[in-house]
């Protein structure tokens, strides 16, 4: 949300509906703990938000621009009411007097740091009909958690995920102090806020407060929720688009009691333990999503990944994970400056998967839809065959080089694909290609790679290490002439993030390279 906001409240219709069922097909054969996807063909269906600018030929069900004074926005996080309706909430707001192009101006543009609109849209085809928003007089979007609108004090409050207990609606937000140039946005605290009257006013809770400090350190000032097996769980990342995804729950019937949140540290859920809340996925994360789909019986996360440039998704068999590696959904250099990526709670019986985007230059939001399909193998690696990244000869994130190297391209040098790495140097040193992956501490894993080296290699590692770089256990190599597959069984110890690695050492400054493809870490 590049500096902008998340909240509100929405006007609850009555008449009792059912959720639509989805999908439903019988799921296809699956390991335990359900089929890992791949996301394909993503399809921006239409607006949800704003006016039809010239030349665009996306449906646009809404008008929010003329229907509720809402003519720039972004977010659009959605969670099951209850009742048959979907809540809405979306980020700061602009009116008449908007800038046309990203957020603001903060003077004249009728700005609300957040509204809130319902949905009962059952077919998600063609559209996120917005069947009402919350308002303070006709025709207008009324601001439902008031900011102070003070830089460097609070800037803004942003909603950032909901979800409904009984007749109580909850929304974490977060309170932003101010926007800094160039530098992660810094936040006072994240909160929660409730409301009874499904939607129409908020009341914040003077104790469900997670309070930051100037370094951005608290790992809950962004959110997920999720409603499952008599708790609610919530997934939390630092703000401003820094850090990993920690998780923790709470009794259904003691969401507003900060003390009874119990904090998961990596191989159990500990009560008031915040501190000890250890890293599920590794950041950087931001606007993140969570639900179960019903056909592969997995756990789906979409969120931003900063450092790619893209939307992406996760799955897992638990909401503790192991999460597999980002896949890509959707790329900025096609959707520039995109962000959010929330899933509608409702459509996740089958193959399709339905979620809002955010894009800060049209700075409105947008509802897109991705295939689903079934995935070969459950890898906890992103991008192990180094087809995702950007174009070009660079390693790309989250993979990172250390040394000398590269990626090539469209060379006819991988094992499968168009692309491999490689490892080169001909100074005296240690080059590596490495990543970092979230593991359940006490898990055992396999990690395999194929590789294949110069004639002359002595010196080829696999491994793994900590972050910060102290070697765990690794298997070395030497001159491999085909690809030929090497494995490493990995026992993760105490352990929450590990970085896996192949490397190369040059002695005696000699020309030497390894090349590597096709990367994998399963639990075993």
């Amino acid at each position: 949300m590049p500096r902008r906001a998340k909240a509100s409240v929405l006007l609850a219709l009555s008449a009792a509906a059912c959720l639509p069922s989805g999908e439903a097909a019988p799921p296809p054969p699956s390991e335990p703990g359900g089929t890992p996807v791949v996301p394909t063909g993503i399809v921006k269906v239409a607006r949800v938000t704003g006016g039809t600018p010239p030349g665009e030929t996306l449906p646009n069900p809404n008008a929010t621009d003329a229907r509720y004074a809402v003519w720039g926005t972004d977010l659009g996080i959605l969670w099951d009411a209850g009742g048959g309706e979907c809540l809405v909430a979306f980020g700061d707001t602009y009116g008449k007097g908007w800038g046309g192009s990203g957020g603001g101006p903060r003077e004249n543009s009728d700005w609300r740091s957040n509204v809130l609109g319902m949905t009962r849209d059952k077919n998600p085809a063609d559209g996120l009909i917005l069947d009402a928003m919350v308002t303070d007089r006709p025709g207008h979007a009324k601001e439902l958690l008031p900011g102070k609108k003070v830089w460097e004090d609070e800037e803004t409050v942003i909603p950032t995920t909901g979800v409904s207990v009984g007749a109580r609606q909850f929304l974490h937000y977060m309170s932003v102090n101010y926007w800094p140039p160039n530098r992660p946005w810094l936040t006072n605290h994240a909160g929660l806020a409730y409301s009874d009257d499904r939607g129409r006013t908020w009341t914040r809770s003077p104790t469900a407060v997670w309070p930051n400090d100037s370094h951005n350190r608290n790992g809950f000032q962004m959110g997920a929720f999720v409603k499952h097996g008599g708790h609610v769980y919530l997934f939390g990342t630092p703000a401003g688009r820094q850090g990993p995804v920690r998780l923790a729950r709470v009794p259904q019937n003691k969401v507003l009691d900060k003390a009874a949140y119990a904090y998961w540290n990596g191989t159990s859920f500990r009560a008031g333990d915040e501190a000890g809340a250890q890293p599920i996925v590794p950041g950087p994360v931001s606007e993140l999503s969570v639900a179960y789909n019903r056909r592969f019986k997995r756990w789906l996360m979409v969120y931003l990944a900063p450092q790619r440039d893209a939307l992406v998704l996760r799955d897992a068999p638990a909401l503790t994970g192991p999460w597999t590696g980002e896949k890509i959904l959707i790329r900025g250099a096609k959707h520039p400056s995109l962000y959010g990526g929330y899933i509608h709670p409702w459509f996740n019986d089958g193959t399709d998967l339905y979620f809002t985007m955010s894009e800060w230059g049209p700075y409105n939001v947008f509802w897109m839809r991705a295939r689903l399909a079934p995935a070969h193998a459950a890898n906890l690696l992103t991008d192990g065959g180094f087809e995702e990244d950007a174009p070009g000869e660079s390693i790309g994130a989250p993979w990172r080089l250390e040394g000398g190297g590269g990626r090539d391209r469209n060379k006819g040098l991988a094992h499968t694909g168009k692309n491999n790495a490689f490892l080169r140097g001909n100074v005296s040193g240690l080059s590596t290609v490495s990543q970092t992956v979230a593991v359940s501490p006490g898990g055992n894993y396999r990690l395999s790679a194929w590789v294949r080296t110069s004639a002359d290699l002595r010196d080829g590692y696999l491994g793994v290490r900590t972050p910060d770089g102290r070697v765990l256990r690794e298997t070395k190599f030497a001159r491999l002439d085909p690809y030929t597959k090497v494995t490493l069984d990995i026992a993760a110890g105490s352990h929450a993030l590990l970085e896996i690695f192949v490397g190369l050492r040059v002695r005696n400054n000699q020309d030497t390279w390894v090349q590597t493809d096709d990367l994998s870490l399963v639990p075993r």
